[in-house]
């Protein structure tokens, strides 16, 4: 057959999968790694985080820890308490995420991301990934001040593996919720007056400072579709020695695995929005 007779690709024809993997990859971890600079250039903002889970574990952990009567699982409440404020510390830092998108809009960068070739879904995953960065950071500080006041701590690599997978995913979940917030919203005051609103709701109806036993009724069930709830019953039940989970790693995993899954899909339909 001659080569005249072979067809030539069609210029329209698409890339083949792998490479549509790979550019997706490029795109995803170039944002991602702008996002972690911005980190590196800033490490005093993550250690002035540190500050307010110090005070939690210290002052509010050795005060309720005289309180009796309330089951903790056969830890005792300083150990009870950690993996929440841990939790509480990565769940603050990630609801003020969305305001970095604001800053971006104003300073002309936004526009960039959106004319670039990169998918929507490129754009919000490699800031949730960067999110989850910074959550790691935070996480293994407050990790390292409950070890440091004596929290009976797992020191199972296996364990700190897991756990550091649910800050992973804990972290990006809130960031994607808050730029979801933040594409609602567009304004920085009005951000920052809706993220303080749904902090504490969010912290005080889980099971970070408390157990759900101990709950009443209607607070259970706000519990029960609180994402906080099941990465602080992940976090306790990896961090803790001797501590059982409540919940279940595996449905803990699912749950959080799943809302990050659909949040991501609806903050990269809003997106564009911003730009606006």
């Amino acid at each position: 057959m001659s080569d005249a007779n072979v067809a030539a690709p069609s210029p329209t024809a698409r890339p083949p999968r792998a490479n549509r993997a790979s550019a997706y990859a490029i795109q995803l971890w170039g944002v991602a790694g702008a996002e972690i600079t911005k980190l590196r250039h800033d490490p005093i903002e993550l250690v002035s985080r540190a500050i307010q889970p110090v005070l939690w574990l210290v002052l509010f952990g050795q005060v309720m820890g005289r309180v009796r009567g309330m089951n903790t699982g056969g830890v005792s409440y300083e150990d009870f308490l950690a993996p929440g404020i841990l939790a509480q510390s990565v769940l603050f830092a990630a609801i003020f995420y969305g305001i970095a998108a604001i800053w971006e809009r104003d300073l002309g960068t936004l526009q960039r991301y959106l004319v670039s070739p990169a998918p929507r879904s490129a754009l919000i995953a490699g800031k949730t990934i960067s999110a989850a960065v910074r959550g790691l950071v935070q996480g293994f500080i407050v990790y390292f001040i409950a070890l440091a006041i004596g929290t009976k701590l797992s020191l199972n690599p296996l364990h700190m593996l897991g756990a550091a997978v649910f800050i992973a995913l804990g972290s990006g979940l809130f960031s994607t919720f808050s730029l979801i917030i933040a594409c609602l919203v567009r304004t920085r005051e009005r951000f920052m007056g809706i993220g303080q609103v749904l902090t504490m709701p969010i912290f005080f109806a889980s099971n970070a400072i408390y157990p759900l036993d101990l709950m009443p009724r209607w607070l259970q069930l706000v519990s029960h579709v609180n994402p906080l709830t099941y990465q602080v019953d992940a976090l306790r039940t990896l961090m803790l020695r001797g501590a059982d989970s409540t919940i279940g790693l595996a449905t803990d995993f699912a749950v959080l695995a799943l809302v990050t899954l659909c949040l991501t899909a609806i903050a990269a339909r809003l997106y564009p929005r911003m730009g606006t």
